[in-house]
């Protein structure tokens, strides 16, 4: 179907006699070996940053939302029964974050492009971490009761109210904080980021948008997607989400997704959307500045080959002394 991917030249008879590894060879091995350590180092103020939002991310789930006004008018629409998340907690970080970066690191493995590595878990991680801390700050402002409220807060089922006619709760204060949460929703927000950002990662390496007309790439890039949709479904079964929550989250889940992705990549439409833009700055730095012949092992280069270039290089230049009569 014309579906192979490949982005580094293919060997033929003139690479595959070379002592020396070419230009294009060189340009595809940026290994975790190789330039792991410095790309870290280079962008350790962003790996900082991470750790900052992950401590906001806890404060906001520590601290109380605001308990908004629910008045007995207002219970009409939230007398649902209580249920169990049908997407547990835990499984969020396992699908939104884990699942992409094994496909991160799979692709690693057959490209060896510790830039797309590098970039790609760190925009992820910066997408599904700025969602949490947007979604959680919103929760807790906004403080919209979940559709259950009700028996969250009466769970013997008798309403009592207080002179204003506000809810006057007796409840498990933990089912009650976490019934003023309702706005806008976090599974589906957190799936939306993680999985939307699989999915613009995906259509860039299988060259969705390439104008060859295979429109079956379309089903993979949309998979990620109808997972996150049924997430989302799920919460307004559940009855824990209005619709409106789960629209807020989807939307916001994907605006953040795409902007940390076009932070390190080209957009997937692009003829070089399949590589992150740090690559193409190292391509061009090693082709405007060729390295040094000592530095190949660094790139990849097995010992062997490289003792072999010296021997090579030393003869070129006898051979050179000879024809011009030195010797």
């Amino acid at each position: 179907m014309g579906w192979k991917i490949s982005f580094c030249p293919n060997t033929n008879f003139r690479t595959m006699f070379q002592v020396r590894p070419s230009q294009f060879e060189l340009e595809c091995r940026h290994t975790i070996r190789s330039h792991g350590r410095q790309l870290a180092r280079d962008h350790r103020q962003d790996w900082l940053i991470l750790l900052l939002l992950v401590v906001i991310e806890i404060a906001l789930n520590v601290i109380n939302p605001f308990y908004r006004f629910v008045g007995e008018g207002m219970m009409e629409d939230l007398m649902y029964p209580m249920k169990e998340n049908t997407v547990p907690l835990w499984a969020v970080p396992l699908y939104a974050v884990f699942l992409p970066m094994i496909v991160f690191f799979l692709y690693y493995l057959r490209r060896n492009d510790v830039y797309d590595l590098h970039h790609s878990v760190l925009g992820l991680l910066f997408s599904v971490l700025i969602t949490g801390v947007l979604t959680d700050a919103i929760k807790d402002a906004v403080g919209r009761p979940r559709p259950d409220f009700f028996y969250r807060c009466f769970p013997n089922g008798r309403d009592e109210y207080d002179r204003w006619g506000n809810v006057v709760c007796h409840g498990d204060p933990a089912d009650i904080k976490e019934g003023h949460k309702s706005f806008p929703s976090g599974h589906t927000s957190w799936s939306f980021a993680g999985l939307g950002f699989l999915a613009l990662y995906l259509s860039a390496k299988i060259k969705c948008f390439d104008r060859s007309g295979h429109v079956a790439k379309l089903c993979i890039v949309f998979l990620p997607i109808l997972v996150a949709c049924l997430v989302a479904v799920s919460r307004v079964d559940d009855y824990w989400h209005h619709w409106q929550d789960v629209f807020a989250g989807g939307i916001l889940g994907l605006v953040v997704a795409t902007f940390c992705y076009l932070q390190f990549f080209p957009p997937p439409y692009q003829n070089e959307g399949w590589g992150p833009y740090a690559y193409f700055r190292a391509v061009e730095d090693l082709r405007s500045n060729p390295l040094p012949q000592d530095t190949t092992n660094m790139l990849g280069t097995n010992q062997e080959r490289a003792s072999t270039s010296v021997v090579g290089s030393n003869l070129d230049s006898a051979f050179d002394a000879m024809e011009s009569g030195r010797k």
